[in-house]
């Protein structure tokens, strides 16, 4: 027989062995401080070759002093100091346009320092992967630009909102990158940059102990849906005691002669309950 102790580490293995790109957390892991990786994900997006990442980090957090602050889930600079901010969303609910808008805004009010031109303000990019088709027009990606309405020319300020249809995965670069959210192993990956990443996060002591927060997050979310089962599986009990009760009680009524609709009033079963029951008893 498995210990406990095994049998726990028998699980963990299957929850990492079980992480996709896709999963927030893991993703995380996967583009932390990892120039290359990034790089991928921003050249095949922007269909861009030449984008060379500078810098990239997890889990910004942009403090707003005068509202609502925000963390970031991926933070990475180019060469030409653009700014890009990519954000896995699995639900609907995560990517509105508005939310879109404002990290657009917080990134503005957090790069251009005091005492700086407008002018120097740089580029920035808000890039928002999701699970289904948010935008429903079934394209892989969708390039949001503000435009002149009289004559439909961009309105060319530096900003830029870009979602990313992660259900279009076909054999184009984007397709191919897409495919690779959903890939659990190193070995089916198409893009090189995220295979050895891969394979250290899942496959050595070392990034098994670097994903200690993901395991904990999981143990935790498991410890919580056996407490929900537990006082669903109370409440069942309840039920079905409180249920042979009124069966009890109106049975006894039956028995005694009263009428059916005398039972159904004092003993809460419904009328066709108690009328199944008389006719058993009269049976």
């Amino acid at each position: 027989m498995q210990t406990n102790e095994t049998s726990q580490e028998s699980e963990i293995k299957q929850v990492i062995g079980s992480l996709c790109m896709m999963n927030n957390r893991f993703m995380n892991f996967m583009l932390d401080d990892n120039k290359k990786a990034a790089q991928v994900f921003l050249r095949v997006i922007l269909g861009d070759d030449k984008i060379k990442v500078r810098n990239v980090r997890i889990q910004s957090f942009i403090q707003n002093i005068y509202g609502h602050s925000s963390q970031l889930d991926i933070l990475a600079q180019d060469s030409k100091g653009r700014y890009f901010n990519v954000e896995v969303q699995r639900s609907d609910e995560g990517a509105p346009a508005r939310r879109a808008r404002f990290y657009s805004s917080i990134l503005d009010t957090h790069f251009l320092q005091p005492g700086k031109l407008y002018e120097e303000l740089p580029d920035t990019y808000v890039i928002f992967i999701t699970e289904n088709d948010v935008l429903h027009d079934n394209l892989p990606l969708y390039n949001i630009r503000r435009r002149i309405d009289e004559n439909a020319k961009c309105f060319e300020d530096g900003s830029h909102i870009i979602y990313v249809n992660s259900q279009r995965r076909d054999n184009t670069a984007l397709g191919k990158l897409m495919q690779d959210l959903y890939c659990t192993e190193p070995k089916n990956l198409h893009y090189h940059e995220f295979a050895e990443r891969m394979e250290f996060l899942k496959y050595s002591k070392e990034g098994e102990e670097k994903m200690t927060d993901v395991i904990e997050e999981y143990a935790a979310r498991k410890a919580e849906a056996l407490a929900k089962e537990a006082v669903k599986e109370a409440a069942k009990k309840a039920e079905e005691k409180e249920q042979a009760n009124r069966i009890e009680l109106a049975q006894g009524l039956l028995a005694d002669g009263m009428s059916i609709e005398f039972t159904v009033r004092h003993s809460k079963l419904t009328e066709a309950e108690v009328r199944e029951l008389a006719s058993k008893l009269s049976a």
